[in-house]
């Protein structure tokens, strides 16, 4: 999902269908609403943020910009709402533009009136949409792209046409709430991959700094996979590299996703050049830290998804934290759910076992034993998936700039090295089988829920 602020004061709007008319296709339970006090806190639960005056609208927009992504505008809105306090936002618009000044020794009940004067001018209220509009494109840089003018009357108000006019500023796109643009702009907004990706790895970072600050030292799951103590790492070092990567995408999406993406990538996994005692999940970073460093054409053509992937399986092993399902990893998962397995589905292949783990080791092991008779690719041969698929990247065989092969191995890697391979006599005792130990992907529930979303994506 994306994050939304709307803001609009439904004057004159009957609260249940102008939530209908605007956010049905995302949040259908918003039209229970009965009041725009009890809309807003209901909107906040789903991380849509709602404020109901040109004043609060300023507020947020000065202060909480960074938590939204896309931003719904009213154009007529009242300056503050009754029993407000009248902030230091609403009084610089009054200097700007209104001629407001505060005065010495002025009681609080007389500079109240005085501003209630002033904003009974009609132009301040037919203009606040203009208001936040320019505070958001000339003073944050925030992209117009992201902004939609949606206002019942905004079509026929000459204010707002001659106001943008005369400031030789292009007049955006103004929607009735009732046009179906409307709905379709936020759906496909709230839909954006790119700025799922992005809200997903920002919360992402934002819930492990605050994990952090809790956590001893000692408890760095990181630290884990590193012998060499001179190299371990320290939670000031873990803080600054959340940092990085939470900044690290844009909110206005690039032309050359591709090229970022693989930037990310290598930003993601550079510190697992230091991990020297791999086990387990660990592996699928420290073969995409070997394969980025070496053949980074190999991830020219990144999608949301694998990005989505390997950022949550990169912070499950370097912090190990709770087993829950986190919200940002919701967030991320929300990516794959075209193609994700339903609940039921899933929990019968569970309880089954019917993963095709042989024939996904086994096509593996086929494409290295068939690449190695060729002598000049130099592949050499392995028993475990990891090792197999890194023996494949490092050779001379055409088919280690395979994107679509290696793209699939990093996915079929998380089940494979949770599910190893042995070797068993069977009741035969000169045939040799290979087997997979049974793992439970129910036992957690963050497991579950990634096993079963990736489950397509590996295995088609």
């Amino acid at each position: 999902m994306s994050y939304f602020l709307w803001i609009e004061d439904f004057d004159g709007c009957e609260v249940k269908a102008t939530a209908s008319d605007v956010l049905s296709e995302i949040t259908p339970d918003a039209v229970n609403c009965s009041d725009k006090e009890e809309l807003k806190r209901y909107l906040k639960s789903e991380n849509l943020f709602l404020e109901l005056s040109l004043q609060d609208g300023l507020e947020f927009i000065k202060n909480r910009l960074e938590e939204i992504d896309y931003i719904i505008l009213d154009i007529n809105l009242v300056p503050y709402l009754e029993d407000d306090p009248i902030n230091s936002c609403l009084k610089s618009i009054l200097s700007e533009f209104h001629n407001y000044s505060a005065q010495e020794n002025e009681s609080l009940l007389k500079q109240r009136e005085r501003i209630k004067a002033l904003c009974s001018d009609a132009q301040l209220k037919e203009n606040g949409g203009y208001y936040l509009f320019t505070q958001l494109i000339v003073e944050k840089g925030f992209p117009k792209q992201h902004i939609l003018f949606c206002s019942n009357h905004g079509d026929t108000t000459t204010s707002i046409q001659d106001t943008f006019k005369s400031a030789k500023i292009a007049l955006p796109p103004i929607y009735k709430k009732s046009d179906k643009e409307v709905n379709e702009w936020v759906k496909s907004c709230y839909e954006n991959p790119y700025s799922r990706l992005r809200r997903g790895i920002i919360e992402g970072c934002k819930y492990l700094k605050d994990y952090l600050e809790n956590l001893p030292e000692e408890k760095l799951n990181f630290n884990n996979f590193i012998k060499n103590t001179e190299k371990q790492v320290n939670l000031a070092d873990m803080h600054d590299y959340l940092d990085v990567l939470e900044n690290f995408l844009p909110l206005r999406e690039p032309s050359d996703k591709a090229a970022l993406y693989k930037l990310f990538i290598r930003t993601l996994a550079h510190e697992w050049e230091a991990a020297d005692f791999i086990k387990g999940e660990a592996w699928i970073m420290k073969c995409t830290r070997n394969w980025i460093t070496h053949n980074s054409t190999l991830f020219n053509e990144l999608d949301e998804k694998i990005l989505a992937y390997l950022f949550i399986i990169n912070m499950r092993v370097m912090f190990s934290f709770d087993e829950v399902a986190q919200p940002y990893e919701e967030i991320l998962l929300d990516l794959f759910k075209e193609d994700d397995l339903s609940v039921a589905i899933f929990k019968n292949q569970i309880a089954d076992q019917l993963f095709p783990l042989s024939k996904a080791y086994l096509d593996l092991k086929n494409l290295v034993l068939n690449e190695r008779k060729n002598k000049n690719n130099n592949v050499h041969d392995g028993f475990y998936f990891n090792e197999l698929a890194n023996n494949l990247q490092q050779s001379n065989s055409s088919l280690k700039n395979d994107k679509q092969l290696f793209s699939k191995l990093l996915y079929q890697m998380f089940w494979l090295t949770t599910s190893n391979p042995f070797i068993s006599t069977g009741y035969k005792r000169n045939l040799l089988e290979i087997k997979f130990w049974d793992f439970n992907y129910a036992e957690k529930p963050y497991l579950f829920e990634l096993a079963r979303h990736i489950y397509s994506r590996s295995f088609s």
